[in-house]
């Protein structure tokens, strides 16, 4: 089945003042689809997406908004088929949401902006697909943060836009209203079939939203790709100059670097169990070893960015000699053992051989959640 193309941006020049900044960008977006920008601070995010909208001019290139050059379009139809919500927070005087969200159908109103009973159902709609239907009454003055961007990009939905574009839209969001909004775009996205560019820095909601990626650093071409092939260790890192810790695509965040030293402790690792104490370790600068793991463990992307020592053997085998004598050597130079719970039974059994060693030598043996 063919998918339907709504806008291609086709060698396209971005700039001031004349001045080409980020060059011979490309992109095919269709319907549904959710285009994320990602860079560090100052890259240029802000102003491809200003270009796009035609708030600044483009210095090269086109930008094709369902088959037409967004140039030779007038402001009134570009209107109609695309909006945006910028980062700027507005602050009306004396008006409700309801009224903030009304004022995003001048495309359709005319010269005196009145509104008809069936541009009045358009708000309404478009409160309700960023549930947002409680707000109408509430001065936009009061309401959260969150609640403000609901309401604005109810506003830009009024415009009844085929493409959405979005400035950093979870800036000022807390965990809970970052992860609403995520919510509400893919919706829209998938059930309204609506097109979405926007900008972020979380780089971990970006991964989890987005069905292409674009990595603006520098003025050469940005890379554009899937999530998966942009958000690799080396991507991220060339990306942002990363020189400390890193970022895991396995886990999808970012690690700080490994404490260092050589090991003071030891920690058995296992299910998952054991991630938690190793951050806890990284937090207060302890360097340690930790073992065995299966290679396909959940603890195991963890360890290899956050231990001195990773002791591990491939999945579904039992761990051969020499990997368990390389763990007790370690174990012997070590202060401690931490056990965070790992379970010593089947293939696991290896890592009962190291309790027991802790306990023949008289090393400290720490059990998670017990006060030993």
């Amino acid at each position: 089945m063919k998918r339907e193309e709504i806008m291609r941006l086709d060698g396209l020049c971005v700039g001031y003042h004349g001045q080409v900044l980020i060059r011979d960008i490309c992109a095919l977006l269709h319907r549904g689809q959710i285009l994320t920008l990602i860079g560090p601070n100052g890259a240029g995010k802000s102003t491809i997406l200003r270009t796009l909208t035609r708030q600044l001019d483009k210095l090269g290139g086109a930008v094709l908004l369902d088959g037409r050059d967004m140039a030779g379009m007038r402001g009134g139809a570009v209107a109609r088929q695309l909006a945006m919500v910028s980062t700027e927070r507005i602050r009306p005087e004396m008006m409700t949401c309801y009224d903030v969200v009304a004022s995003g159908r001048y495309p359709y109103t005319g010269r005196f902006g009145t509104l008809t009973e069936a541009d009045r159902a358009v708000v309404r709609r478009s409160l309700d697909q960023v549930d947002g239907g409680a707000l109408a009454d509430k001065p936009f003055g009061t309401v959260s943060d969150g609640q403000r961007q609901r309401v604005m990009i109810a506003r830009a939905l009024c415009q009844e836009p085929r493409v959405l574009v979005l400035d950093e839209p979870t800036s000022f969001l807390d965990v809970r209203y970052k992860l609403e909004l995520s919510g509400v775009l893919l919706r829209l996205a998938r059930e309204q079939g609506m097109t979405i560019v926007m900008s972020l820095h979380e780089i971990d909601l970006a991964a989890r939203l987005s069905d292409l990626v674009m990595c603006v650093g520098g003025d050469a071409a940005p890379r554009l790709g899937t999530p998966e092939e942009v958000f690799t260790a080396e991507g991220v890192a060339a990306l942002y100059g990363i020189c400390q810790g890193g970022y895991d695509p396995q886990l999808g965040g970012v690690e700080l670097p490994r404490p260092a030293g050589r090991p003071r402790c030891f920690v058995l690792g296992g299910g998952g169990r054991a991630t938690p104490v190793y951050r806890r370790l990284q937090r207060q600068g302890i360097p340690f070893a930790t073992g065995i793991l299966f290679d396909n463990d959940a603890d195991c992307a963890s360890a290899r960015r956050l231990a001195s020592a990773v002791f591990e053997t491939p999945a579904f085998m039992p761990a051969e000699d020499a990997v368990v004598a390389a763990a007790e050597e370690a174990l012997a130079q070590c202060e401690r053992l931490i056990d965070p719970g790992t379970p010593i039974r089947g293939l696991n059994a290896c890592c009962g051989r190291l309790i027991d060693m802790a306990r023949a030598r008289g090393l400290i043996l720490e059990r998670e959640g017990e006060d030993e």
